[in-house]
């Protein structure tokens, strides 16, 4: 059986390792597109480079040869991979499209693709890979009969060197989208090692916030942390150290406990009196984060109420220092 031709436009870091490592796992990667003929032209290489051809000096002299002359409109063909001008130009080369472009340009590369007559999208397969716009951004391709989705690593990505691991293995990627569209992107995912979860497309914002507070404001409240250690005459690199395995323990009590059995300290124990010094000393030292201190206070209150063995009168003690 032939394996489905894959067509990425947008040569970023995510992009790059979905045709390096699709290629990888045997679909046929034959278009590559990018803002810049020079992107796409690294996209290719890696590519080649997969097949064991990434060396060849004939391959490397005709690619610089092609960057001086990159205001030409043919498509330039390596084997069988195609380095194109235009988001059309790939699209006719792929029976699964990726989008992986920045967000904000999402929307119009789909457009520019299902609007032009040479292009039959009806039979294609359209995925982008941002983590907070669900399928609906790609609507101008479903209203003309293509199957959408979104595909999201929750992974950050390095840019690609030679021989790298794949960043995919292990890692757990959504999807969301049509029927025919969930289909295509469990295979995909599955051929790159990784785990699929699906989720409901009005829900891919949800998603979303929940995985920058997971990662983003994780690192926020551990720069926190270390910012008052360092005002505890603690140097940065000492301050972490100390803190790692506080946080290693409290992340795996999460895995294996959940939230509310994992919750210890001062606010699970009714302990007014700490919670109180607490934001004395740092409304002195660091009075920025004070505010932060109150609001996640009050939400870790919360929390620990559902555990039922707080008393009502630390109850109402630590809510009137959080809320003050």
């Amino acid at each position: 059986m032939t394996p489905k031709k894959i067509a990425i436009i947008g040569c970023g870091r995510v992009g790059t390792s979905l045709a390096v490592f699709l290629s990888k796992a045997g679909y046929n990667v034959a278009g590559v597109a990018s803002k810049t003929i020079s992107s796409a032209q690294k996209t290719v290489q890696a590519i080649l480079s997969i097949k064991g051809e990434g060396r060849n000096n004939s391959k490397e002299e005709t690619i610089n040869s092609q960057e001086k002359t990159n205001n030409s409109k043919d498509i330039t063909s390596y084997e069988d991979v195609k380095l194109c001008i235009s988001p059309a130009e790939a699209a006719i080369s792929g029976d699964i499209i990726f989008i992986t472009t920045p967000d904000n340009l999402i929307q119009n590369v789909c457009f520019e693709i299902s609007s032009n007559p040479l292009v039959d999208i009806s039979e294609k397969t359209i995925f982008h890979c941002s983590g907070a716009l669900s399928s609906c951004v790609l609507a101008s391709a479903s209203d003309k009969g293509a199957n959408t989705g979104s595909i999201h690593p929750l992974q950050s990505f390095a840019p690609y060197t030679l021989g790298q691991n794949s960043p995919f293995v292990g890692i757990n990627v959504s999807v969301e989208g049509n029927e025919k569209a969930l289909v295509i992107g469990k295979e995909l995912i599955s051929s790159l090692n990784a785990n699929y979860f699906t989720i409901p497309t009005k829900s891919k914002t949800l998603y979303h916030a929940a995985a920058v507070v997971a990662s983003n404001y994780l690192v926020t409240l551990e720069n926190c942390a270390l910012n008052l250690l360092k005002e505890a005459n603690l140097s940065e690199d000492k301050a972490y150290t100390i803190l790692e395995p506080l946080i290693q323990g409290t992340l795996n009590n999460i895995k294996t406990r959940g939230t509310i059995a994992a919750l210890t300290g001062p606010v699970a124990r009714g302990d007014f009196a700490i919670v109180e010094k607490h934001l004395k000393d740092i409304d002195e030292v660091l009075p920025n984060f004070s505010k932060l201190y109150r609001v996640m206070g009050d939400y870790t209150l919360k929390l620990a109420q559902k555990r039922g063995d707080l008393e009502q009168g630390s109850i109402d003690r630590l809510s009137e220092v959080f809320n003050k």
